[in-house]
């Protein structure tokens, strides 16, 4: 397991990877936001975060971010980036502070409808898949205008904006810089068509963090460059 050392060493590295990418772009530092991912990491991993003052992480599997929240008495919120199957939905109300990962608009119904039964609101990005990449979840950017109008339409849902993920590609940096520019475009004409606020734009890993900000990101999710290679965990998905 990763040390409290290592961690800060990793975080101080990552911070200033992020001033220079702000700084390049004439952004603000306040503007963008570090999400730690804990994602097959143990509990620890979520510990070391809150204890460094971060107010959520992030994780792909919602039995293993149960597990873990059982397991961790740090106060935090945990975001869910990673794609939620339907059977699961039953458990986000009151355990997931927001999902990042709405891809389809069965999925906005169940979500709606158990957080009426929960008689709350959930905080969820859309997910577009702006680099049409076969790999990813996430809907086509030629579909989020009908999208977003059904997900306007569920009233015990809060959009707060987008979620993507760039297509893979670490030998050629313009790709993911091609992918974000797109996706803040996208965002930017929804906010303008729509006349609703998106502020939200997550998008950025470790290996892209800084293409994404000088696109405009307004979150970055952010594991191995904190935590270093991620652990496999045999958990149910």
């Amino acid at each position: 397991m990763i040390t409290p050392e290592v961690f800060l060493n990793n975080l101080s590295k990552v911070k200033a990877l992020m001033a220079k990418a702000c700084d390049a772009s004439g952004r603000s530092h306040e503007e963008v936001t570090l999400l730690p991912v804990t994602k097959t990491w143990p509990a620890e991993a979520a510990r070391l975060a809150f204890s460094a003052g971060f107010c959520s992480v992030g994780e792909n599997r919602v039995m293993e971010a149960l597990e873990k929240m059982e397991m961790v008495s740090e106060p935090g919120n945990w975001e869910l980036i990673g794609h939620l199957q339907s059977n699961k939905v039953k458990f986000i109300p009151n355990k997931f502070s927001r999902v990042q990962s709405v891809d389809s608009e069965k999925l906005l119904r169940r979500l709606d409808a158990v957080a009426a039964t929960a008689n709350c609101r959930l905080r969820v990005l859309l997910q577009v898949n702006a680099g049409e990449d076969p790999a990813k979840f996430g809907i086509f950017p030629e579909e989020t205008d009908s999208f977003l109008e059904a997900a306007l339409s569920c009233s015990h849902l809060k959009v707060e904006g987008l979620m993507t993920i760039a297509p893979f590609a670490p030998e050629n940096p313009s790709v993911a810089r091609n992918c974000f520019e797109s996706f803040r475009e996208l965002r930017d004409r929804l906010v303008g068509s729509f006349q609703v606020e998106l502020p939200e734009l997550s998008m950025g890993m470790s290996g892209d963090m800084e293409e994404a900000i000088r696109a405009g990101s307004t979150l970055i999710r952010v594991g191995s460059a904190l935590f270093g290679e991620r652990v496999q965990r045999n958990l149910s998905i």
